[in-house]
């Protein structure tokens, strides 16, 4: 990858291992998960579409279509599955189950028509980093029934087929109007169910806290700098985040709440990080045919020159 698809993976690397904390935090409260995901969206809304209201109209009416499948695969459904079944998992299961997301990825990517090669590297990397996941999560899996797993199961198909989604019908959406959009129609969507769940007492600080961050850090930040990293990296390469998600929430324990850092720790981040070099490497040659993330062009008879 390219410095500016290191930093931008990196980044969301950290950003998105901590709302499994947060949302955990929430539910406890407890607050009810419509009324998480509609703070969470509301709150990135507002702060986004000052910047992205110029000629977001256009945007919207030349491509609802994708924007509205995007909001719905990526934020709508997920967020509202993975916070009802934190209700009753861990947030280390919800980590661990949530990296699956690459695996499912490269399968849906087929389906999109990404004729990407994968190569030995890149699937050896693939199953080195979900090794590393297993083995820095399992010790702390709690919790769960069938319902909360299957809702995991929702939201890590959702996770792996909204990047592919983006890539193929909204890269030249800018990623602030996209976002804002998308998180605007959530908000509306979750209003009233938010509303008729609304906790009658003022949740305590750090329940405010953990809303914020998710609205601000976690959603507002990061998803701009999702859509960027999947045009800078492609779809599958982006999902890989999802190993470094459960480690950056560990490391975080040993920094600031005094857990320790053990062998086994140590063995797993050594995989991770081993995994996600080898699983975003660049693959083999792609075949001829249709071009998921591509700057190829094609010239027209007026002189002109398109992007596909």
């Amino acid at each position: 990858m390219t410095a500016r698809g290191w930093f931008l993976f990196s980044l969301m690397g950290v950003v998105w291992g901590i709302p499994y904390l947060m949302i955990k935090v929430a539910v406890e409260a407890p607050l009810s998960p419509s009324v998480v995901v509609f703070t969470r969206c509301a709150l990135g809304a507002v702060l986004l579409l000052p910047f992205a209201a110029r000629g977001l109209g256009g945007t919207v009416r030349r491509a609802w279509k994708p924007m509205l499948a995007f909001a719905c695969i990526e934020i709508i459904g997920p967020w509202f599955t993975l916070t009802d079944a934190e209700r009753h998992l861990s947030s280390s299961t919800a980590g661990l189950l949530i990296a699956g997301v690459p695996i499912v990825g490269v399968a849906l990517a087929r389906f999109f028509g990404d004729t990407e090669r994968l190569g030995a590297r890149r699937v050896t990397g693939l199953g080195l980093g979900l090794a590393g996941v297993g083995i820095l999560t399992v010790p702390h899996l709690t919790g769960g029934d069938a319902r909360s797993l299957a809702e995991v199961l929702v939201t890590v198909v959702g996770y792996a087929t909204a990047p592919l989604i983006a890539a193929r019908w909204l890269r030249d959406v800018p990623s602030l109007q996209l976002t804002a959009s998308c998180l605007g129609l959530a908000a509306l969507v979750y209003a009233t169910p938010a509303a008729m769940t609304w906790p009658a007492a003022m949740p305590s600080a750090s329940v405010v806290l953990a809303l914020v961050g998710l609205g601000v850090i976690c959603t507002a930040v990061a998803f701009v700098a999702f859509l960027e990293l999947i045009k800078e990296v492609g779809p599958t390469r982006s999902t890989v985040i999802t190993y470094v998600n459960p480690a950056v929430a560990v490391a975080a324990g040993v920094l600031f709440l005094d857990e320790k850092l053990t062998v086994g720790v140590g063995a797993s981040f050594a995989l991770i990080l081993a995994g996600s070099v080898l699983a975003t490497a660049a693959g083999p040659a792609r075949d001829e045919g249709p071009v998921t993330w591509s700057t190829r062009q094609t010239s027209r008879a007026d002189g002109r020159v398109e992007s596909p």
